[in-house]
């Protein structure tokens, strides 16, 4: 017997198994529509950064040499260029007055030591009489002691004043304090040169080249991760194309308030002379990571007219939260704030997306 199939019941059936799918369906569209980020792990390390900066050669000795007394320059021994040992001659002046003065000191000395040796003397003839009772007053006894006491201070108040002349007598002799290089020369022979102008060019300058300072200003947001004795590199436009490096020797310790910066020294040893002090540096410096610092992609920053931030998901919420940047290289951007490691974060964030489940 045939089966038959009545026109109603397969429109029921139909009817049934379409309406059966549209929850299926519905709920496939539902997962479409919801919005999938792509995350990255905060990593815990903040990024080494390069960065290049303007620096400058500095002697690292120098000194203008000014006269201390007044004279005549008699004659000069070194010009522009010299080199020079610590302690060698440079120039001479000569002051008549003064060498009279220095004579004149000296015979004052010697007299008052000659009147000082004679008052003790007596002194001492009459402390030997006074042993016989009745041949010596005592008050002449002390007022010659008085005067032997006065003669002393005397003699050392001119023994003083000799000593003094003669230390200003020997600043007519110039020498060199320390080794280095002549670099400016404003004497001659015969000219006068005062020790109270106050507007005068120094009679030379001299500088240590052997050593130099290489000085450049770090920006504030990355003196606290430099050090001393980190390396740095630098170029110059006088020998093209080489990498020097040295050593940070020496941090200011004070950010200028002015330009947010902190001056730092580094030690360069110029044996062979090829550098000169003055001399423009372009400055190579490789910022380390801040151990408290985190490492996000700069697309994972979000910057508005009132903050920066970040949207993490935690336990399947997006939040946002606060941070600061550092360092940057190449995708990469140091930031600070409320983090912990492991935390994902949205790696393509805008400020579009909101707050609440992901």
């Amino acid at each position: 017997m045939k089966n038959i199939i009545f026109p109603g019941a397969f429109l029921a059936t139909l009817f049934c198994c379409c309406n059966s799918a549209k929850p299926e369906k519905a709920k496939n569209n539902e997962a479409d529509r919801k919005p999938h980020y792509a995350l990255s792990v905060i990593q815990t390390t903040g990024p080494t950064s390069m960065i290049k900066l303007p620096g400058q050669l500095a002697a690292y000795q120098e000194v203008s040499i000014f006269p201390k007394v007044n004279g005549y320059v008699k004659s000069v021994q070194v010009d522009i260029g010299s080199k020079v040992h610590q302690g060698q001659l440079l120039m001479t002046l000569e002051a008549p007055e003064l060498e009279q003065s220095t004579m004149q000191a000296k015979e004052k000395y010697a007299r008052t030591k000659a009147d000082l040796s004679i008052d003790r003397e007596h002194y001492n003839r009459l402390l030997e009489a006074s042993q016989t009772p009745g041949a010596i007053s005592p008050l002449d006894l002390s007022f010659v002691k008085s005067k032997v006491e006065s003669d002393s201070a005397v003699s050392n108040a001119a023994k003083s004043n000799w000593q003094m002349q003669e230390t200003m007598q020997a600043y007519l002799v110039v020498t060199a304090p320390f080794s280095g290089v002549i670099t400016e020369r404003n004497v001659h022979p015969g000219a006068l040169v005062s020790a109270e102008s106050k507007d005068s060019k120094p009679m030379l300058e001299l500088k240590e080249i052997s050593r130099l300072r290489l000085q450049v200003d770090i920006p504030e947001n990355l003196s606290g991760s430099l050090k001393v004795n980190d390396t740095i590199s630098f170029y110059t436009s006088a020998l093209p194309g080489k990498k020097i490096t040295a050593h940070i020797s020496r941090e200011s310790m004070n950010v200028n308030a002015q330009f947010r910066s902190e001056r730092v020294e580094a030690d360069v040893f110029n044996s062979d002379e090829l550098l000169s002090p003055g001399m423009y540096a372009d400055v190579v410096i490789y910022s380390k990571g801040n151990v408290s610092g985190f490492r996000v992609p700069k697309s994972a920053i979000v910057t508005s007219t009132e903050k920066k931030y970040v949207l993490v998901v935690k336990s399947g919420k997006i939040v946002k939260v606060d941070v600061t940047s550092g360092n940057e290289s190449g995708h990469s951007t140091e930031v600070f704030g409320n983090l912990t490691k492991g935390d994902s974060v949205i790696t393509e964030a805008n400020d579009e997306i909101r707050e609440g489940a992901y």
